[in-house]
């Protein structure tokens, strides 16, 4: 089980860094550490607790009327979560979706169907589960919402959406599957280290399911592109 509190904090990133520095890409390495680390700051600290508050209207939002562990500022952990997680898959289905259109080799367009299916069902059961726990549907998440993870170093530009990943770069890139995976690499290593720290404090058992799964699928095509990596361009 997950520790709350910044020690713990800082001992994941100690983990996430020593990952990163097997993975392809310098400039990618950085830029995701940099996002893992307002996330950790954020995640790790132990949820806030306040004092016991009456129920909030229906459809106010705040949801089940929570109040102390699991909450993070004026939302809960869940809320926050599901708010952030799905623009970052959304990155990750329209990296999948270039690369089923893109990418030469057979595996880069299986993995990217196995991505696609697999984050488009959570989204839709996310998008789900905050309308039936919160009363409202999922707002949509943009610089200067009140969603940034971190005080004022919120997830805004590149690292918002896709924690690290250029769409750009990758639809123009000459050889794509190598551009794919150094793009997906550090993208995964994001999604883990949000569902993993989110578990701590989620508030909903199906959530903490579907995190714990997103955390097991992730780690695998981790391990499987950077295995690919090596054998197709000869470097970590």
């Amino acid at each position: 089980m997950l520790r709350t509190g910044r020690s713990k904090g800082a001992e994941l990133m100690g983990h996430h860094h020593a990952a990163l520095d097997q993975s392809p890409s310098v400039t990618l390495k950085l830029g995701a550490a940099a996002g893992l680390g307002a996330l950790v700051l954020s995640l790790g600290a132990p949820a806030r607790s306040e004092p016991p508050q009456a129920a909030p209207p229906a459809g106010s939002g705040t949801g089940m009327g929570l109040s102390g562990p699991g909450r993070m500022g004026s939302q809960s952990m869940d809320q926050h979560f599901i708010v952030m997680m799905i623009p970052h898959h959304e990155a990750a289905i329209a990296m999948a979706d270039l690369a089923l259109t893109r990418a030469q080799r057979p595996e880069i367009k299986e993995l990217a169907k196995s991505i696609k299916a697999s984050q488009t069902h959570e989204n839709a059961q996310m998008r789900a589960w905050y309308r039936q726990w919160f009363g409202k549907a999922v707002p949509s998440w943009g610089p200067g919402t009140g969603w940034g993870w971190q005080g004022g170093m919120g997830m805004g530009g590149r690292m918002g959406m896709g924690g690290g990943t250029n769409l750009s770069a990758l639809s123009a890139a000459q050889d794509f599957d190598r551009a794919f995976i150094e793009q997906m690499i550090p993208h995964h290593q994001m999604g883990v280290m949000m569902a993993s720290m989110a578990q701590t404090n989620s508030q909903h058992p199906q959530l903490r399911a579907m995190q714990q799964a997103m955390v097991k699928a992730q780690s695998w095509e981790i391990e499987q592109m950077t295995q690919w990596y090596q054998t197709w361009y000869g470097t970590p």
